[in-house]
């Protein structure tokens, strides 16, 4: 009897339940799983994590340059940052929906693909936005908090709105917004914005027009397509790549700085600045002589935005006392072997031999 009934509980659970048999529960909740997914896929493509990414560096740079040694306010300060620069972000792609769907480019993004609505953007982006105000002024300051907004504010007030559709120029005024990023670090460590944090924004500033202006040049098509006037597409390419070369020739100087006068970073932050810049100068003069072509002018692209990372990681790594003994070792080897190859130099010259 009671096997019987053992039995019957056993032959129970394998029914289906509610008229759903486990296999289709279970791919139901594949199916859910997935949705879950692209969900959150669709609404991280919203935020442009890349951007925010490289806007992050530059925020770093600016603590690590300002002294910060607090990881909880260095935290704070980069996931509130990096929130206010994601509602910039997506406050911009609803602006732009109507020519996002017109771009090669940009027509598979969540808004113009109608993966997201705009009512559940502008919500998100809101949340965003009074999340990253609270954290900063909770636990680093107003200033930074002030100005993350400020960033908001100038990104979509300035460049989206105002400059974006109406003149060439948009992306070098409304460069300013990207530059904000490095003085919420600054602000958030010392409380106050010196003249060191206006060179890095600056630096932002006039790294800004190479960087975009050289995607601009690869996506013309596009953005004529669009209406978008940017520089290429009204000036054409070889203005373009002169004003890139311009502007890459005023940002090295800009960038040492940060040595002298201002005292703030040593020997192993100038030789990096200097190397990348150069190098920088150098795929805008390659550029220049041939304004058309897309593989330098994605080469610029990829390089500029290795060069920012860079020279953020040469600030941090400037401010640390072992970098300055390694560097101090390994400059002393680099003199002695000059030393020695000069003096091998001489005696052979004057003819003498290794005997």
């Amino acid at each position: 009897m009671q096997n019987s009934v053992l039995t019957s509980h056993l032959a129970s659970y394998q029914e289906p339940i509610g008229g759903i048999s486990s296999e289709e529960s279970q791919c139901a909740l594949g199916c859910e799983r997935q949705a879950l997914v692209r969900v959150l896929r669709s609404y991280s493509q919203l935020v442009k994590p890349k951007i925010i990414a490289l806007l992050l560096m530059t925020t770093a740079g600016a603590m690590w340059m300002a002294g910060n040694t607090d990881l909880f306010r260095f935290f704070i300060t980069l996931l509130g940052g990096g929130m206010a620069a994601a509602a910039a972000n997506v406050i911009n792609m609803v602006y732009d929906a109507d020519i996002d769907r017109m771009m090669e480019r940009t027509r598979h993004r969540p808004l113009p693909s109608g993966r997201i609505r705009a009512r559940d953007a502008l919500i998100f982006a809101g949340i965003l936005a009074l999340t990253a105000f609270g954290l900063l002024a909770i636990f680093t300051n107003l200033l930074a908090a002030g100005l993350a907004m400020l960033g908001i504010l100038v990104y979509v007030g300035v460049y989206t709105h105002w400059l974006k559709r109406s003149s060439t120029q948009n992306i070098v005024i409304g460069g300013a917004a990207g530059a904000i990023p490095p003085l919420v670090g600054w602000a958030a460590t010392t409380g106050e914005l010196s003249w060191a944090a206006w060179v890095m924004f600056a630096i932002i500033f006039l790294w800004t027009p190479p960087h975009f202006w050289a995607l601009a040049i690869l996506k013309r098509e596009d953005y004529a397509r669009a209406g978008v006037p940017m520089l290429p597409v009204v000036a054409g390419e070889r203005l373009t790549a002169a004003q890139i070369l311009l502007y890459a020739l005023l940002m090295v100087p800009v960038s040492l700085l940060l040595v002298y006068p201002l005292g703030m970073l040593g020997s192993f932050y100038l030789s990096a600045a200097v190397l990348l810049g150069s190098l920088l100068v150098m795929k805008a003069v390659q550029l220049l002589q041939d304004p058309c072509n897309r593989e330098r002018a994605a080469s610029l692209f990829t390089f500029a935005n290795l060069y920012l990372l860079l020279l953020c990681a040469a600030m941090g790594l400037d401010r640390w006392s072992l970098t300055h003994t390694l560097w101090s070792q390994a400059t002393a080897s680099l003199q002695g072997i000059c030393t020695t190859l000069i003096a091998l130099a001489s005696h052979f010259a004057q003819g003498g031999s290794l005997g």
